[in-house]
């Protein structure tokens, strides 16, 4: 068995690492026998030196095996997965899911918590009084079997060895390491044996990886990666240059959700969601198509199956029969200072702001105020006169330095100016090996 202080030398001098010397990094960090300097060290020499394709599928399967695995499409052979890498406003999967499963084609989705700008899965579902996110095994196939849908986060069984390397690469720099990103989505992804997983890879302003080729790279290094251990998986590229939807923070994206599924969303994140339950269906097989998720909508099916789901998963049913979703108190209405075009949306600051003012999470472990919130009432590209709303503010407290520095998130230009919109779909990619 390799040492620790040879695999690291091996790597720090840019050397590719064997199965068994990755292998004994990840049984290292799940046994507690490398030190976290160890770790640190590893991790960093990763992110300088990098890892090839074959170290990543190495990295990813050994991080997978060190946990449970469900093997759902056992059990529900066209069982489906999708994620996102975040973004502002993306609530995506709190619609994908019921909208689908409504149709006939099985979700299971592990959550996570929001950090930084973006926001939470499973933050945003605490907002739903009773609502129990604890999944394993067991009670997933009892849920897809009762309503085809699961939703929540995973025991600790589950990637324990990703567990710990991703709480060392938040405080090693080591985060944004594309191999180390593909191991760890990849462990907890494939973990639950899912048929088929979509990845809604996010660029523009609001993105963790801003600038689209780092996220075709990423797209293409997790379909590879995934397709190569044996679980099918498409990406596809979308905007994040503007918030998704109106509305963004914890409790009124769920709000925003509810409208989604009753006929009354915002046609871009209608269109992010349709695009991408459309590849969730026909990359396992059951082949849903837009008329019918169109119809689900409009007939009160998919509205009707989000409640279903959710009192299966411990929901208040007095809740969900009259949904309460306040605001914070402070309403502040931010107005464009002069006529002309709104040409750019400082959209990742926009959710650090909020993050700042109670909205979101700086730091593991901090409270969340659910009620802190934005509404986008401009679009890119918009023409307004002086004094048309940009957006409005909803804190917990009344903040004027604050304020000011959401007001300089929103750049205006003279009226006429030609202001190029990013295309909502950007791109689709596909595993090479397909």
């Amino acid at each position: 068995m390799p040492t620790p202080y040879q695999i690291l030398f091996r790597k720090r001098a840019g050397e590719a690492l064997s199965e068994g010397e990755i292998r004994a990094v990840v049984a290292g960090t799940t046994d507690g026998s490398w030190s976290d300097a160890q770790l640190g060290a590893f991790l960093m020499a990763a992110v300088i030196r990098g890892l090839d394709p074959q170290e990543t599928r190495t990295l990813t399967l050994a991080m997978l095996e060190s946990g449970e695995q469900w093997a759902l499409r056992d059990a529900v052979p066209t069982v489906g997965d999708k994620h996102s890498t975040g973004g502002i406003g993306d609530k995506v999967s709190l619609i994908l899911g019921p909208l689908l499963a409504v149709c006939g084609q099985p979700v299971a989705m592990l959550t996570g918590r929001g950090l930084g700008h973006t926001g939470g899965t499973a933050d945003k579902l605490e907002t739903i009084p009773g609502l129990d996110q604890a999944l394993d095994r067991q009670r997933s196939l009892a849920l897809l079997d009762r309503v085809g849908l699961a939703v929540g986060m995973a025991t600790e069984a589950v990637a324990p060895a990703d567990r710990r390397l991703y709480a060392l690469r938040d405080v090693t720099a080591t985060v944004d390491s594309l191999p180390l990103i593909t191991g760890s989505i990849l462990s907890k992804k494939l973990a639950t044996g899912t048929a088929g997983v979509v990845f809604d890879i996010k660029t523009g302003d609001g993105a963790f990886l801003p600038e689209i080729e780092e996220g075709r790279r990423l797209g293409r290094l997790l379909t590879e990666t995934s397709t190569a251990l044996g679980c099918p998986a498409r990406a596809i590229i979308t905007d994040m240059s503007q918030p998704l939807g109106r509305w963004v923070g914890h409790a009124v994206e769920v709000r925003e959700t509810l409208q989604c599924l009753e006929g009354e969303g915002p046609d871009d994140l209608m269109e992010v969601t349709y695009t991408l339950c459309e590849a969730v269906a026909a990359l396992v097989g059951t082949g849903v198509d837009r008329p019918a998720l169109e119809r689900a909508i409009t007939s009160g099916a998919a509205r009707e199956h989000f409640d279903r789901w959710a009192t299966a998963q411990g929901a208040s049913t007095a809740w969900l029969r009259d949904p309460q979703t306040p605001t914070a108190p402070e309403e502040i209405v931010l107005t464009a200072p002069h006529a002309g075009v709104l040409a750019q949306v400082a959209n990742r600051r926009l959710g650090e702001l909020l993050a700042e003012a109670g909205g979101g999470r700086i730091l593991p472990g901090d409270a969340i105020d659910p009620g802190v919130a934005l509404r986008a009432e401009a679009r890119l590209g918009d023409d307004l006169a002086a004094g048309d709303p940009l957006a409005r503010l909803y804190l917990r407290r009344p903040d004027d330095g604050l304020v000011a520095r959401f007001r300089e998130c929103f750049t205006m230009v003279p009226p006429g100016t030609a202001v190029a919109v990013p295309a909502l779909i950007r791109e689709r990619i596909l595993p090479e090996a397909s």
